[in-house]
Parts: structure tokens; sequence; C-alpha cells
């Protein structure tokens, strides 16, 4: 399906459904973008200097493509949220929209009077999501919590270790799980909770840990310290090559069997220490150096051609940008051209493509403050005199 199969006259899924966006950082922007994505107004709520991830790199010129990449297609003002004019607003904007979603340490909303059951009273249809490291409550809501710890806290980070060879410590963090899975699970209860609405009128709370987001990745490993067993999983890695190296997955018994042929080594299927799949993960070292031996008289994309030709799930090990090049990337649209103000770069688009509706990111990233007039007019009512007001007492950013 190529990103361009909408149906004709299909809307955009979330068209209609407008956003209140407090956060800030990696989880919850990347929310609440997924929800524009998909058609959603979303209004991003900025402090008047505007959020941290408009100063973070890379930056071209005084642009921050991090910002855009997770910002792409909302609306942004600038509120000072101390000031109980810039509060007001805020409650004007709740009476009007479908969800807000937030990511300050647990208690800060509540300061400020915009927590659920404050907003709730304002509005009974609003959907309130909350991300952030340990949940609500509980002896651990109120700690500081970055995905970096998180994933340290949650035991991924010692579950990585566990599979390599000759390391003592955890590897350093550089890509924040936690934080997408935060963005994808969030943008997930929101829209059961958007159905849910439908049929009961009301709206409800959400409350999403980055803490849970990463337990549920270790599936096998919760499993394990429940039920400990002898038996060791397969471990996937490199196998050398002429100029590289290569994965090969040969999960299955028709996998094996392929491998074997195409290797030239089809005794490999009546060796003792490979004949049933317990064999095989039992003696897994052995069989993958036997490979590495025939991987590295070949270059890696020559191993890659042989490889998946024979019906062996391989692949060479490719950097972003060799990734971002690659003919499926492009066949299937995966990226989207957005524009800042210094100008256009690209952006990952949804991993998932709908013959009904648009799933894609879209083209502009906001300016700070860029549609506080609009929002003011259309969305909380205000007339020209309010908005006077609001620019002299220099409660808001105007773009």
């Amino acid at each position: 399906m190529s990103n361009n199969s909408q149906k004709s006259g299909q809307k955009d899924a979330l068209a209609g459904v407008r956003v209140l966006d407090f956060t800030s950082m990696m989880a919850g922007p990347y929310c609440t973008r997924l929800l524009a994505d998909l058609g959603a107004e979303v209004i991003k709520i900025e402090p008047l200097k505007g959020d941290y991830m408009r100063f973070q790199p890379p930056l071209r010129g005084e642009c921050s493509r991090y910002f855009g990449h997770l910002n792409a297609g909302k609306k942004s003002i600038a509120v000072d949220l101390k000031s109980e004019a810039g509060i007001e607003v805020i409650r004007s904007l709740v009476a009007s929209s479908d969800v807000v979603v937030e990511n300050f340490r647990p208690g800060v909303m509540a300061r400020l009077g915009l927590n659920y059951e404050s907003l709730d009273k304002i509005n009974p249809r609003i959907i309130y999501c909350s991300i952030s490291g340990y949940g609500q409550d509980g002896p651990k809501s109120k700690k500081p919590a970055y995905a970096p710890m998180i994933h340290a806290a949650s035991g991924y980070d010692l579950t990585l270790l566990q599979y390599q060879e000759e390391q003592e410590k955890p590897a350093i963090t550089g890509v924040f799980v936690a934080d997408i899975l935060g963005g994808l699970y969030s943008t997930s209860a929101i829209q059961t909770a958007l159905y849910q609405r439908e049929r009961s009128g009301i709206g409800q709370e959400i409350d999403t840990t980055l803490l849970e987001c990463m337990l549920n990745l270790l599936i096998y490993e919760i499993q394990f310290e429940q039920q400990p067993s002898t038996a060791r999983r397969p471990r996937y890695g490199p196998l050398p090559t002429k100029d590289g190296n290569i994965i090969v997955v040969p999960i299955n018994a028709n996998n094996f069997k392929n491998l074997c042929e195409v290797t030239g080594h089809p005794e490999w299927m009546e060796d003792p220490l490979f004949l049933t799949p317990g064999d095989r993960v039992k003696n897994w070292d052995e069989l993958m150096a036997r490979v590495g031996t025939w991987t590295a008289e070949r270059t890696a994309l020559e191993c890659e051609d042989i490889l998946l030709d024979a019906g062996v799930p391989a692949s060479r090990y490719l950097t972003v940008g060799e990734a971002m090049q690659d003919p499926q990337a492009e066949h299937r649209g995966s990226f989207a051209e957005v524009e800042d103000t210094e100008g256009g770069f690209r952006v990952v688009n949804p991993p998932y493509k709908m013959s009904g509706t648009g799933t894609h990111v879209r083209p502009n990233v906001p300016g700070l403050g860029q549609h506080t007039e609009e929002v003011l007019k259309t969305v909380a009512g205000y007339d020209a005199d309010n908005i006077s007001a609001l620019r002299d007492a220099k409660t808001l950013v105007f773009g």
C-alpha cells in the first residue's frame, strides 16, 4: 500500500478532534504529533520563552530539527501559566477541546489548577492523558524520570547486557526507547478513549508510565524470572563478511533447511548437533560459527542477496543514512518533507498505512506563538479588546 492510497473522499481519522498539548522532550510530543498525523488539531502550549526542545541540536540557523521532527503539523501558542490570565486562557480552550496531553512531573498540573479533576468540571467530555516515569501516584511518582534512567530501572539495560559477550557493564544509552513507547502507548490509549466516549458521552483520565512501557518489552524475561529455565535462547548478532557484518536469522525449520542448502552444507541437516529445534538452540553458537565461515568469504551485500533469494532471513548492518535511502522506504513513502523558517527537511511518517484515512506528517513546523491570535479568536472566543489586553500584559507571545 503506497502512502497515496487513501480512498477518495475519506476524511482524516481524527479530523475535528482538538488536542491541547502541554508536553516537552520526546514522549509527549511524539504522542501528539502522531495525533496530528491522523488529522487532529493539536495546539501546542509553550512557555513564553519557547519549548526547551526548540533549542536542541541538530540546529539549522535558529531552528531545531529535533523540535521540528516532533512538532510538525501542530499549532503553537505561548502562554504564561504562572499568571491568572494565562490560566484563564487555558480554561477557555479546554471548554471546546477533546484531549489534553501533559508530561509534567506529577503534581505540577494540580498546582496550576489544570489537573483532570479541575478540567473535568469545565468539560466532562475531556480526555486527559498524563505521561510520566512512574505514574501519578505511588512511592516513586514524584521522582524525576527520563528515558535513560527508566531503561536502567526497568531491567532493560541489564537484559541487553546478559545477551552480550565479554561486556562487563551496560551499554551507553543513546536511543530513547522508553519515550517512543510512551508516545505510542499514549496515542493508542487516547484513541481508545475517544472511541469509548462515542458510546458513553464522557471523557476519562489516562495515566501512562514509561516504566511500564519498558516492562512491556520484556515478555520473555519477565516470564523467565518467574519460571527459570536452563534452556537458552538463540542470540542474534553480527557475522563477519569481507567488508563488514551481516545478521542471519534462521528461526524456523525451513529457514534452517534453506540455510544448509545455500551455503553448500546439506550435511548440517543430519548433524546430531542440529537435528531438532532444541538441538539448534542448544548449539546455536556452533551453528553461527559455521555460517560465519561462509559469510567471511563474501561481501555483506553478496551474503544478503544470496541468503534472501534462498529464503533465509538476513540483513546487512546499515547506517541511518543508508536506511533512509533504501528503495523500500522510497516505495512506502516512509519519509515526509516538512518545513520551518530555515527550509525543508525529512521526518519519518507513521509506520502504518490505512486505505481509508491519511497517515502522514503535516508539512509545517510552527514558530513560537505563531497561532496565538488565531487560537484566541477561533477557539477561546476572545474579542479584539481581550486580545489587546493580553498582548499589553505580555501574558502571551504573539508570533
